[in-house]
């Protein structure tokens, strides 16, 4: 029996900014991972349900991805967060270092953690401390919309999705299958 082959250096990687994408581009690596036989665990902060077709898709590459989402139905605005929306956000940080700490683990994704930031779900010193636990071999990708400085500063790769046009402004709506 050989050893399953890890990455020599693991990174951190953040996706963020105001257009699609960052979601996207992550669940792209994952299933480039999962092809090598990388194990792959995604926490989605602030979601849940099946709403979201990628939570189907991505449970098909099982056991290789393992998708986990954290949030209650409906959308947490910033003058409306709930106990509960702050509850499951800690409940999605435990989950992530004891995803982090697995020595099977070799891409951890943090979906949409950079709004659980800006809506006060969790704080920055918080995600800092989860970093810091971060083994040699992990790469650890960050998601979501306003990712903070200090984040960007301990990143190794920063791509910010930079909306130019979106179908939103001709009046189109979400497609099913294509916007979630």
């Amino acid at each position: 029996m050989t050893q399953k082959e890890k990455l020599e250096k693991g990174l951190i990687q953040i996706y963020t900014g105001n257009a699609k994408g960052k979601s996207t581009a992550s669940f792209g690596l994952a299933v480039r991972a999962a092809g090598h036989g990388f194990k792959v665990v995604i926490i989605q902060f602030m979601k849940t349900g099946t709403y979201y077709g990628e939570i189907s898709g991505l449970k098909r590459l099982a056991p290789e991805v393992e998708l986990h989402s954290y949030g209650r139905n409906g959308f947490v605005h910033r003058r409306g967060v709930l106990k509960e929306d702050i509850d499951l956000a800690h409940q999605a940080m435990e989950h992530a270092e004891k995803a982090l700490l697995d020595p099977e683990t070799d891409l951890l994704i943090l979906d949409e953690i950079n709004n659980a930031l800006y809506f006060e779900l969790l704080t920055v010193e918080e995600v800092l401390n989860l970093l810091d636990k971060k083994p040699e071999h992990v790469e650890l990708v960050l998601t979501g919309r306003n990712a903070p400085p200090e984040l960007i500063e301990r990143a190794h790769l920063v791509t910010e999705m930079k909306e130019i046009k979106h179908p939103y402004q001709m009046g189109i709506k979400s497609r099913k299958g294509i916007e979630y």
